[in-house]
């Protein structure tokens, strides 16, 4: 070894700091255990330095430059090496970064989340971003990072995994407990709340080790656009339903939606190709109509019964009119002539003594 290279070596020996290339790690631990007396420690502001010997903490010291003399710090007589005559310190050094690292971005599926306005779980999926800090460089290094690395332990793929968990529990429970309707909830309406509800169950989780996620960004919840669709025909659904006496109608609502579908195929004589006459079509758009409103109807008297009758007129007077108006485009009898069922509202034959669809009298 010539004179220059044990110059530089010793040089290299004497001061202590992060290198560059590490300072975007979160823990970097000083390769070389063995530390000549009166070295200089240098320190960032934005970082501390724990002194470990014998796996225990011995110190931790903050910004500043730093001569590792027993004479100015103390502790350091813990860790002087008594083969080497007191020249040589024997410690683990780990520089922590306590700076905040913003920007770092989660996401996954939260799973299914059932809609309180529809009753339908729906597939629902977060992303975002998070930003953390270390609040006890000790406890994070001995409860997350370890003795033994050289290099920082993945801590940002561990805290994604914390923070996913979090908003899993704390965004299925919300929405169940307030009865958020979810589209809502995706259009950002409750962000602030969410927010606040994570944060507050992260603590436990990442305290322990020395962490603190002070803040969420671009935080947002999401459905696909197919499930968002649904939902929105579901509401409007709902609102029907609260016209026809709420959701313990539903079934009644469903078959007149149904019904209405029915006499749209006849209208259309069973589909393309089917063939069906002008006068059929006519009649089965009317029945259908005629049905669905007669079943809405049933519907809306339980919560109103004095409108029986209105109901019952507005139904018969609705398949009558588009019966009656293709039966007459058609060359039939003229319009108001044709006999239908006062309870069902279908056709009847002219010598029907009784309803073919419903059984029912036939009316004088």
């Amino acid at each position: 070894m010539g004179v220059m290279d044990w110059i530089k070596r010793g040089v290299g020996e004497l001061m202590i700091a992060r290198p560059d290339e590490a300072k975007g790690y979160v823990v970097w631990k000083h390769p070389d255990p063995t530390i000549p007396m009166k070295s200089q420690l240098t320190v960032e502001s934005d970082e501390r330095c724990v002194f470990f010997r014998d796996g225990k903490i011995v110190a931790t010291l903050g910004p500043g430059r730093h001569t590792l003399d027993s004479a100015n710090l103390p502790f350091l007589s813990n860790l002087i090496d008594s083969f080497t005559g007191g020249r040589v310190l024997i410690a683990e050094v780990f520089f922590v970064s306590v700076r905040e690292f913003t920007g770092i971005k989660f996401g996954g599926k939260i799973g299914n989340v059932e809609d309180p306005k529809s009753g339908v779980p729906v597939e629902t999926m977060v992303h975002g971003e998070f930003a953390f800090r270390v609040s006890s460089p000790e406890a994070l290094v001995v409860g997350l990072v370890g003795m033994g690395r050289s290099e920082p332990d993945p801590i940002g793929p561990w805290m994604r995994e914390q923070v996913l968990k979090v908003i899993r529990d704390r965004i299925a429970e919300l929405i169940v407990r307030n009865k958020w309707p979810l589209l809502d909830v995706t259009s950002g309406a409750y962000t602030e709340e969410l927010e606040k509800s994570v944060l507050e169950g992260i603590v436990g989780h990442v305290s322990s080790y020395g962490l603190l996620i002070p803040r969420l960004g671009n935080f947002v919840i999401a459905i696909n656009e197919e499930d968002r669709a649904n939902l929105k025909r579901l509401y409007t659904d709902a609102a029907y339903l609260r016209a026809v006496g709420g959701v313990d109608n539903f079934q009644r609502f469903a078959a007149g939606k149904a019904m209405m579908g029915a006499g749209e195929g006849m209208a259309k004589g069973g589909g393309e190709g089917g063939g069906g006459s002008g006068l059929l079509g006519g009649a089965g758009l009317g029945v259908g109509l005629g049905m669905a409103q007669m079943m809405m109807g049933a519907a809306a008297q339980q919560a109103n019964p004095t409108a029986q009758a209105a109901a019952a007129g507005a139904a018969g007077a609705a398949a009558a009119g588009a019966a009656g108006g293709a039966a007459g485009a058609a060359g039939a009898p003229p319009v108001g002539t044709a006999k239908f069922c006062a309870g069902c509202g279908a056709p009847l034959a002219p010598d029907a003594r009784f309803c073919g669809q419903c059984g029912r009298k036939r009316d004088a």
